[in-house]
């Protein structure tokens, strides 16, 4: 089994909050593809890296978990591309790991 988690960006580069819509969209594709997901949206969590020029960077974040049977790359690709669109992101995180449900 898979776990598949998306962290997807909490604001815009100027700040500005994404619409609610944007979660709702995410929560219900992904329910409706995977019958069921996990957000956590209450606190965001918060990255930081360092840019090119030595800058460190921040970003909040909500993340998406879902468990699948199999990993469909090419679907996973395509919807990353889409969310990398919709909320204008060089780079939106999806990573996967085998997982055991207990």
């Amino acid at each position: 089994m898979k776990l598949i988690q998306l962290f997807l960006p909490v604001y815009d580069q100027h700040g500005k909050a994404f619409a609610k819509s944007y979660f709702d969209q995410a929560r219900s594709e992904l329910t409706d593809r995977f019958g069921g997901v996990t957000a956590f949206v209450r606190s965001p969590a918060v990255g930081a890296w360092q840019d090119p020029d030595g800058e460190v960077c921040r970003d909040d974040v909500y993340l998406y978990e879902v468990l699948a049977d199999t990993l469909d790359r090419d679907w996973w690709q395509a919807y990353r591309a889409r969310l990398e669109r919709q909320f204008s992101q060089d780079v939106i995180l999806v990573r996967a790991t085998d997982t055991e449900v207990l």
